[in-house]
């Protein structure tokens, strides 16, 4: 029963519209509020919003964990919810993150970021947060960007040195950033390379680091869709051609 369930919730979430979380109603939310603390007075119930199923509802507690309970507050789900996207599940608690991310994406300026263009129509736009120090950020970029572009992916790099702004990794990075050519520059850096150290006034990276960090990044390369939707990790271009609808295999 609890696997038709779960499989009920992943059909339904997958054919309704990404929406922005809302309160409940006061009444409902009395109504769910009270019914749980008279059942469990040793928790602390926060807010009460709305998810993408209709009289299901996303309940706070103790601040930092949720359950999911019916209008009635007399059924209640303790779990994850996913929504059922290509190639991979998304934690529907992760959805309003992604809002977030998404306009974090929208407010950048195209040109503080290092571009490598799709090499014919651009069909898709992702967002790499990158470490030129980075293992998987070498192997994403000397690996997988060439497929990506060549199907239609259009890469804008972001600059996010894990060893923090007073680093090595930082003055290498800002040195890309601040080069005449910066693709060139990059590439370098992410085949081995060195490449003159030249870390101008006014460069983005401390600021795209502190976007990152606002967005949710804690490793990477850490790619971020045009819906918002975080990637951590290094991922083959068959993946994420599959993630981004462009294959079906």
């Amino acid at each position: 029963m609890l696997k038709q369930i779960t499989l009920f919730l992943l059909v339904t979430i997958a054919s309704v519209t990404l929406s922005y979380a809302e309160k409940a109603s006061p009444e409902v939310t009395a109504v769910i509020t009270s019914k749980l603390s008279a059942a469990r007075p040793d928790l602390s119930f926060g807010s009460v919003e709305t998810t993408l199923i209709e009289n299901l509802y996303l309940v706070r507690v103790n601040g930092t964990q949720f359950l999911y309970v019916n209008k009635t507050g007399d059924y209640i789900l303790d779990g994850n919810m996913f929504q059922a996207r290509p190639g991979m599940f998304v934690p529907v608690k992760d959805l309003e993150a992604a809002n977030i991310r998404r306009e974090l994406m929208a407010s950048i300026n195209i040109d503080d970021t290092i571009v490598f263009p799709a090499v014919a129509e651009t069909k898709a736009v992702v967002y790499v947060f990158t470490d030129v120090d980075c293992g998987y950020c070498r192997k994403l970029h000397n690996e997988v960007l060439p497929d990506l572009t060549l199907n239609g992916v259009e890469v804008r790099y972001l600059a996010y040195p894990r060893a923090g702004l007073g680093s090595s990794s930082y003055r290498k990075i800002a040195s890309a950033w601040c080069a005449d050519d910066k693709q060139a520059a990059l590439t370098a850096l992410k085949t081995g390379q060195t490449i003159e150290d030249n870390v101008c006034k006014d460069n983005p990276v401390a600021e795209q680091y502190a976007m990152g960090q606002k967005a949710g990044v804690t490793g990477t390369p850490a790619l971020v869709l045009e819906d918002g939707t975080l990637l951590p990790g290094y991922r083959p271009v068959n993946e994420l051609l599959k993630i981004l609808g462009l294959s079906e295999s």
